[in-house]
């Protein structure tokens, strides 16, 4: 692997722990161009100020919320991430109270990174797996 992915790969890893993992906002600024676009997040809007506000909803919800990197390589300015993540349904999503209980699903990322920044983001998530775990989905 370059040395240019290898570190495209880095900056993908530290997004996914520590900003949306440990949901520190400030870094949204530092790692995400102003005109990202989250494609896993319809309707989000662009840049840091639109990845802040998935992070903000996803810990509101899952105050815990976690990820363990399972696989992480780059090509070029692409980066996929393949994950774990974890979480305890403490507060409202998507219109239901919390019930307390936790999850855990697989999770692809896929980044497409410029001038050493996320530009743009992809997820393939098990959200239905996550609401049967949460008992919101038969």
């Amino acid at each position: 692997m370059s040395t240019t992915a290898t570190s495209n790969v880095g900056l993908c890893v530290r997004a996914q722990l520590e900003l949306f993992g440990a949901g520190r906002l400030e870094l949204a600024d530092e790692l995400v161009t102003p005109d990202c676009v989250d494609h896993g997040d319809a309707g989000a809007p662009h840049g840091p100020e639109g990845i802040k506000g998935v992070v903000l909803w996803l810990r509101a919800a899952f105050p815990d919320l976690a990820y363990e990197i399972e696989d992480a390589f780059g090509d070029g300015d692409r980066v996929a991430l393949r994950c774990t993540v974890r979480g305890t349904h403490k507060g409202e999503l998507l219109g239901h109270p919390p019930t307390g209980r936790s999850f855990a699903a697989q999770q692809i990322h896929i980044f497409r990174v410029e001038d050493g920044r996320i530009a743009e983001h992809w997820a393939c998530r098990d959200d239905v797996g996550m609401m049967r775990q949460l008992g919101l989905a038969g």
